[in-house]
């Protein structure tokens, strides 16, 4: 099994982006508009994600933690299809306007590492960008 663990600081209070990770819905439009195209649900607890390279996530909602700001899901299909995946975002208030953000992704098999990791850090860039944007 593989981890990938990204953080970073965002200059925007923890309610706002706790306000975009816990939406399961619309949650990853919001935090990276024009790399997650679509986001629908498919059922209940899977939202189907769809990106600007054409890739498509479905994912299942394991734990929505309000009192942690802890979101956690996992990769089902899609555009791949991992033997095991567990994938949690957290948020933490970083003073008085700022936000550290926490996302951690294991899976399986190691190979899918590199790909899920690039996309994180592409993700996170436009993520930083926007919420910092709105501010």
């Amino acid at each position: 099994m593989a981890s990938v663990k990204r953080e970073l600081i965002i200059e925007a209070p923890a309610e706002q982006i706790w306000a975009v990770i816990r939406d399961f819905v619309a949650g990853p439009v919001r935090m990276a508009p024009g790399f997650a195209t679509e986001s629908k649900l498919d059922g209940q607890d899977i939202r189907v994600v769809e990106f600007a390279d054409g890739s498509t996530l479905r994912e299942r909602l394991i734990t929505l933690d309000e009192d942690e700001r802890r979101f956690v899901y996992s990769i089902i299909g899609g555009s791949v299809t991992p033997a095991h995946d567990n994938a949690s975002m957290q948020v933490f208030p970083h003073g008085e306007a700022h936000t550290r953000f926490v996302w951690r992704h294991d899976v399986l098999p190691a190979e899918l590492a590199e790909a899920f990791s690039a996309g994180m850090d592409e993700g996170l860039r436009v993520f930083k960008q926007t919420r910092e944007a709105a501010v």
